[in-house]
C-alpha cells in the first residue's frame, strides 16, 4: 500500500496545543567549493554515479552527517524545554520549518525550538516522492515504473533505485511501523556469554547514526538527499559493482573494527565486532557480501550495516567487559583478559 502522511503526533503537556507538519524550504550550506547539483532534489551533493568524493570532501559529508544528528538531539532538548512530548523522533523529524512562528515570541525556549526546528530542515530537507519521479497517484509509488530511476534492490529496511541519469543509488527507507524505522541493535544478558545483541526495528537518530558509521569506516560515500512528508528517509550513495553471493568477507572488513570475544557477547548478524566512533563504543555487525561494491577505485567498500551503541556500563554492569572495552580503547589488539589471548577464552 502507498505509505500514509499523517500528522504529527506531537503535542504539548499543558494546554492543547498540537503540532501539523508541513513542508518548508531546504537551507543548505555548502562547505567546498567542489559542488554538483542534485538533479532530484536541486540541492548541493558531491556525489555522481561511479565519481567518488575525495578525501577533503568525505570529511565534509561526514560532518554534515555529525551535524544533522546534533540538530536532532537539539530538537528533542528543545521540544522537551518546551512542554512537548513526541511518542517518537518520528514527530520531530518530520516539523516543518515554521511550525512554532507564531509562538517564537512566547520566550526563549519557544525560540530556540523555532531554531532548532529549521535546524532538522536545513540539513535534512522535505521533499515529495515525486521529486524523485514518482507517481503519487499509485497505491504503492515505489513499485510502479519511474522514468528517472531504475530498481535495482529490494531490501528489509530500504528499496534501492540507480539515476538514470549518472547511475547515482538513492535508497528510499520506508517506515516499517507507523513510528519506527531501519533497525538498530538491541541488548540481553546471555547464559553462556555476557551480551546477546539482536537487530529490532530502529528510529530516525539510529539510521542517521548507520549512516554516518558507514561513511566514517571508509564505506561508499553516503548523504542524506531528504525525508518525505510520508517519513520515507531518502539516501544517496555513489554507484558501485556487486559481489557475489556468499563471498567470505572476514578478511576484508573494513579498517578500525575490533574482534569481540565471544566470552562478551554474541549477535544474530555476520562478524559483529566493535567500533569507537568519537570516543563512543558500538557493536557493528551485517557484513556480508552483499553489503559491499566494488568502487570505482578498485576498492571493497560497505554499502549496509546493522549498527547499535554499546550498552553503558550501568544498564549491563560486566567488570571484565568494562576493563576490556578501556584495553581495547587505547589497543585494538588487546585481549579479553589481560595476558590471556582470545583464542585461550
Amino acid at each position: 500500500m502507498r505509505p500514509a502522511s499523517p500528522a504529527n503526533n506531537l503535542f504539548a503537556s499543558r494546554g492543547n496545543l498540537q503540532l501539523h507538519s508541513g513542508i518548508a524550504g531546504p537551507n543548505v550550506k555548502a562547505c567546498h567549493e567542489r559542488l554538483m547539483q542534485d538533479p532530484f532534489t536541486g540541492l548541493p551533493t558531491r556525489i555522481a554515479g561511479r565519481l567518488l568524493p575525495g578525501a577533503r570532501e568525505r570529511l565534509c559529508i561526514q560532518d554534515d552527517h555529525r551535524r544533522r544528528l546534533e540538530a536532532l538531539a537539539r530538537l528533542g532538548a528543545a521540544a522537551a524545554e518546551c512542554g512537548l512530548r513526541a511518542d517518537s523522533d518520528r514527530d520531530l523529524i518530520l516539523l516543518a520549518g515554521d511550525e512554532v512562528s507564531l509562538l517564537e515570541g512566547a520566550g526563549a525556549e519557544w525560540a530556540e525550538l523555532g531554531t532548532a526546528i529549521r535546524a532538522v530542515r536545513a540539513g535534512l530537507p522535505l521533499r515529495a516522492l515525486a521529486d524523485f519521479g514518482f507517481s503519487e497517484a499509485e497505491e504503492n509509488p515505489l513499485e510502479e515504473a519511474n522514468p528517472r530511476l531504475r530498481q535495482i534492490g529490494v531490501g528489509v529496511e530500504a528499496w534501492a533505485f540507480a539515476s538514470l541519469g549518472d547511475g547515482s543509488v538513492y535508497k528510499f527507507y520506508l517506515p516499517r511501523e507507523p513510528k519506527r524505522i531501519g533497525s538498530e541493535f538491541g541488548f540481553r544478558r546471555g547464559d553462556e556469554t555476557l551480551l546477546l545483541a539482536a537487530a529490532r526495528l530502529g528510529d530516525y537518530r539510529a539510521l542517521l547514526e548507520k549512516l554516518l558509521i558507514i561513511h566514517a569506516l571508509g564505506g561508499m560515500a553516503t548523504e542524506v538527499a531528504a525525508v518525505t512528508p510520508e517519513g520515507i528517509l531518502v539516501a544517496k550513495q555513489a554507484f558501485g559493482d556487486p559481489l557475489a553471493q556468499g563471498a567470505d568477507m572476514s578478511r576484508d572488513l573494513p579498517a578500525g573494527l575490533i574482534e569481540i570475544p565471544s566470552r562478551f557477547l554474541r549477535a544474530d548478524r555476520d562478524h559483529p565486532r566493535l567500533l569507537f566512533l568519537d570516543g563512543r563504543p558500538f557493536l557493528v555487525a551485517d557484513l556480508h557480501a552483499r553489503n559491499f561494491v566494488r568502487a570505482g577505485d578498485g576498492a571493497l567498500r560497505v554499502i549496509d550495516l546493522v549498527a547499535g551503541p554499546w550498552p553503558g556500563s550501568d544498564t549491563l554492569a560486566d567488570p571484565l567487559a568494562t576493563q576490556w572495552l578501556e584495553r581495547v580503547r587505547a589497543d585494538p589488539c588487546a585481549s579479553a583478559l589481560p595476558d590471556a589471548p582470545d583464542e585461550e577464552l
